[in-house]
C-alpha cells in the first residue's frame, strides 16, 4: 500500500470522526499538559490530553517568550478503528516499498495499535495532542497559562511554568486502564524504565535507573544533578525515585507542584493528587518527610543536609492512586524560598516594610511598592544570584491601619483602636487571643472581618464581639456565605477551606465593644499572621465570569458566559454587565445581575468572519454605591468539578475570544500535517 493511500484513509478515518464531534458542539478540553513546563532557551515536546480537540491546529501561552506548534493529534480510537490499522498495517509490511517514510509510517502504526486502550480510566483525557514548545532565552521565568485552539474555540487553560533551572523529564505515559475493583493488578500501566534529561544545550541524555517491583508498587530511580527540576507523571501504586549527591551544610528546598498544577479532578477523591515527598540518606533511611506545607496539599521539604554523601528524594500519591493526569513538578536547590512575611499588607501610598522568614534569603526585608496602586492583593517575591523565589500574596487598601501591640490577650489589656482600621496582628504563639476595643453607637453597623487564609496564612480564625459586660454579641468561626447550589467557593479560588471570619453586626446602645480574635484550633506562632479590618460597612461587589473563553463560528455568531456577583458588606444594587473596551468586532447584549440575583448570563457577539490570533476580552459591571458610579473588571475562571461533586472557579489569567469562521469540516492534525478547509 502507498503512502499516500495511507494517509488518505487515516484522513478519511479522521474526518469522519471530526464532523460527528463538530455536530455536537462540545467545548474543546484539556485535562493535562506534560511536562508542565521547562527551561529558557529550550525547545521540547509536549504531551496534552483532553476531549473534543479534533480539529486542534493552534496552541497559545500566556505572556512573552513561548511559542507553541502542534505537532500531532492522536484521538482516541474505536475497536474498529484498530481492525483498520491493522490492516493498514500488514499492507505496509507485505508491500515492495520499505523506503525510510514507509518504515517511519510502520513504527507509527505499531505504537498506535500498541498504545490502544479499549476502557481507560479517564475518557476525557483520552484524546492526545503533541506539541513543540520554544522557551526564548530571555523568557521571564513565571507561572503560565497554555491552552489549545479549534475550530470551536480555545480550551481551558492549564498551568505551565517558564523555569531557570535544567530539566528532566520521563517519558510521556500511556493511556491507563480502567481498573476494576479486585483486578486492579490486570489494568496497571507498562512502567517506564528510563528518563530523559534535558540539558542546557538541548540535547537528550538517557539516564537508566533501576525498577524495583514491591508488591503492587513499583520504583523508577534516576540520578540527577542539584539544581534541577524533575517532572513526572504517577501512576496507580507507582513511586518515582531521584538519586542525589550534597554536601553538609547545604540547606536544599525541594518543591513539588501537583494540585497546583490541576487543582481539580473531577473523578478522583479527595479531589486532586495529593504528593508526598520523602528524602533518606544512603542507607535507606528516611531523613525527612512532606505530604502538605500548612494547608496546602504540595509538599515542601526543607533539607539541611548533616554530611557530605548520597541521597535520594521519592514522591507518589498519598493514597497511591495515579494516572496521566497526576502530573507533578519537583525542584530541588539552595533556592530562595519565603516562608512567610509580616505585615500581610498596608495601605496604599505609604511606605511600608515587610520582614520575611524563609531559606536562602537575600535579605530579611522588602519594600514592595505601594504608590499609584489600586486596592487588592499582590504576589511579591525576591531574587537570589538570578533565581526567582516562590510568590506570596500582599495586600493593599486605602483604610488606616496599625500593628497589633501586646499584651492585648484580655478585655482588661485590650489594644484601644478608632474606626476605620484595619489591625495587622499575629496569634504569636498556641491559645492566644487578641482583643481589641471600640468605641460604639446604638443603631451602628460595624463589620469585623479576618484576611489570613486568603492571604496564604495557616491561621484558620475564629471572632466574637462582647460589649462591657462581658456578654457575646456574636460569633464567627468560617465565613461561608458564597455557595450558589452545588457551586462552592465563589469567592475563593483554589481554596476549599472558608477559614476567614466575618461579622456584621448593629449595635445595641452607645458604649464599650470588644472584638476577639484566635485560632479556632488553637494553633498559633511568628507566620500565623492576620489582617483584621473593624469599620462601619463598606459596600462593594466583585466578579467572576466562566468559562474564561469565547469562541465564535462566523460573522454573526454568538457566545453566552455566566457571570457570578460577590457582593461585601451587604451591598444590593443592580449591576449592568457588559464588555470594556471592546475591540473592534466585538459587542455584548445588555445584561444585569438584579438585587435578588447571584449569577446572570452575558451573550457576546462579534461582526468578524475570523480572528488569526486570539483576542482578549474584558468584561465589567457597573452599578451606584452610595450615589456614586463604579465599575470593577470581572476576573475570567473555569468551572470545575472537585471528586464527583462540588464544582469550584477557577482562576485564570485572561479571557480569550476566538472567531474560526466556517471550519467544522477542518479534519484534524495527523503527524503534522494540516487538514484542508471544505
Amino acid at each position: 500500500m502507498s503512502t499516500s493511500r495511507w494517509q488518505a484513509v487515516l484522513g478519511l478515518v479522521a474526518l469522519l470522526a471530526f464532523t460527528s464531534g463538530a455536530q455536537a458542539q462540545q467545548t474543546p478540553y484539556i485535562g493535562f499538559v506534560y511536562p508542565a513546563g521547562g527551561q529558557q532557551g529550550q525547545t521540547f515536546q509536549v504531551t496534552l490530553g483532553g476531549q473534543f480537540l479534533d480539529g486542534v491546529d493552534t496552541a497559545i501561552v500566556s505572556g512573552e517568550g513561548v511559542k507553541v506548534k502542534i505537532v500531532e493529534y492522536n484521538r482516541r480510537l474505536s475497536p474498529q478503528d484498530i481492525m483498520l490499522l491493522r490492516e493498514q498495517l500488514d499492507d505496509l509490511k507485505k508491500g515492495a516499498s520499505k523506503d525510510a517514510e514507509t518504515k517511519q509510517l510502520i513504527a507509527k502504526l505499531e505504537k498506535r495499535i500498541a498504545d490502544y486502550v479499549l476502557r481507560p480510566q479517564s475518557v476525557a483525557i483520552s484524546n492526545m495532542v503533541i506539541a513543540e514548545v520554544t522557551i526564548s532565552s530571555d523568557a521571564k521565568p513565571s507561572e503560565r497559562e497554555l491552552r489549545l485552539g479549534t475550530p470551536r474555540g480555545y480550551s481551558n487553560p492549564l498551568v505551565f511554568y517558564v523555569g531557570q533551572l535544567p530539566e528532566i523529564s520521563a517519558e510521556p505515559m500511556s493511556t491507563s486502564q480502567l481498573q476494576v475493583l479486585g483486578k486492579e493488578e490486570e489494568s496497571l500501566r507498562k512502567r517506564r524504565r528510563t528518563l530523559a534529561a534535558r540539558a542546557n544545550t538541548g540535547s537528550s541524555d538517557m539516564m537508566t535507573g533501576g525498577s524495583e517491583s514491591h508488591g503492587s508498587i513499583s520504583e523508577t530511580e534516576a540520578r540527577i544533578q542539584v539544581p534541577c527540576t524533575v517532572n513526572g507523571q504517577i501512576g496507580s501504586g507507582e513511586i518515582n525515585r531521584y538519586r542525589f549527591s550534597a554536601r553538609k551544610g547545604q540547606r536544599l528546598v525541594i518543591t513539588a507542584l501537583g494540585r497546583q498544577l490541576i487543582p481539580y479532578i473531577a473523578d478522583a477523591v479527595p479531589g486532586w493528587f495529593q504528593p508526598v515527598l520523602v528524602v533518606y540518606d544512603a542507607n535507606g533511611k528516611e531523613v525527612a518527610y512532606d505530604d502538605d506545607f500548612r494547608f496546602k496539599p504540595d509538599p515542601v521539604v526543607f533539607f539541611d543536609v548533616p554530611r557530605d554523601g548520597e541521597y535520594a528524594f521519592a514522591i507518589y500519591d498519598g493514597i497511591y492512586r495515579g494516572r496521566e493526569d497526576f502530573v507533578y513538578r519537583v525542584t530541588i536547590g539552595e533556592l530562595p524560598f519565603v516562608k512567610s512575611i509580616f505585615p500581610l499588607g498596608g495601605r496604599i501610598d505609604t511606605a511600608l516594610t515587610v520582614e520575611m522568614k524563609g531559606w536562602n534569603l537575600p535579605s530579611t526585608r522588602l519594600t514592595p511598592n505601594t504608590k499609584d496602586v489600586e486596592p487588592g492583593i499582590y504576589p511579591i517575591g525576591v531574587r537570589k544570584e538570578g533565581f526567582y523565589s516562590n510568590r506570596v500574596l500582599l495586600a493593599l487598601d486605602s483604610l488606616p491601619d496599625c500593628l497589633e501591640r501586646e499584651p492585648n490577650n484580655t478585655p482588661a489589656t485590650a489594644q484601644k483602636v478608632t474606626l476605620p482600621i484595619i489591625i495587622n496582628g499575629r496569634i504569636d504563639v498556641p491559645g492566644d487571643w487578641d482583643v481589641f476595643q471600640f468605641e460604639g453607637r446604638a443603631g451602628q453597623t460595624v463589620v469585623t472581618e479576618v484576611s489570613a487564609r486568603r492571604l496564604d496564612s495557616p491561621l484558620d480564625s475564629v471572632l466574637k464581639i462582647t460589649d462591657a459586660s462581658g456578654k457575646q454579641l456574636a460569633y464567627n468561626d468560617d465565613n461561608n456565605t458564597d455557595t450558589i447550589s452545588n457551586l462552592k467557593d465563589v469567592d475563593w479560588g483554589v481554596n476549599t477551606h472558608h477559614a476567614d471570619s466575618y461579622i456584621r453586626i448593629t449595635l445595641p446602645a452607645d458604649g464599650t465593644y470588644y472584638v476577639h480574635l484566635g485560632a479556632a484550633d488553637r494553633a498559633g506562632g511568628e507566620e500565623y499572621a492576620y489582617r483584621l479590618r473593624i469599620s462601619e460597612p463598606q459596600p462593594d461587589f466583585a466578579l467572576r465570569v466562566a468559562p474564561s473563553s469565547a469562541g465564535f463560528r462566523s460573522s454573526g455568531g454568538s457566545s453566552s458566559v455566566s457571570v457570578y456577583a460577590i457582593r461585601k458588606d451587604g451591598f444590593e444594587g443592580d449591576i449592568t454587565l457588559g464588555l470594556k473596551d471592546a475591540p473592534k468586532g466585538f459587542s455584548s447584549y445588555g445584561a444585569t445581575i438584579s438585587s435578588t440575583q447571584r449569577v446572570a448570563q452575558l451573550t457576546l457577539s462579534t461582526s468578524l468572519d475570523s480572528t488569526e490570533e486570539p483576542v482578549s476580552l474584558s468584561i465589567e459591571g457597573r452599578a451606584t454605591i452610595n450615589g456614586k458610579q463604579v465599575s470593577r473588571e470581572a476576573e475570567p475562571c473555569e468551572d470545575r468539578m472537585q471528586a464527583f461533586l462540588w464544582t469550584h472557579l477557577v482562576p485564570a489569567k485572561e479571557f480569550v475570544a476566538s472567531v474560526h469562521g466556517n471550519q467544522e469540516a477542518t479534519a484534524p492534525r495527523r503527524g503534522g500535517k494540516k487538514g484542508k478547509k471544505k
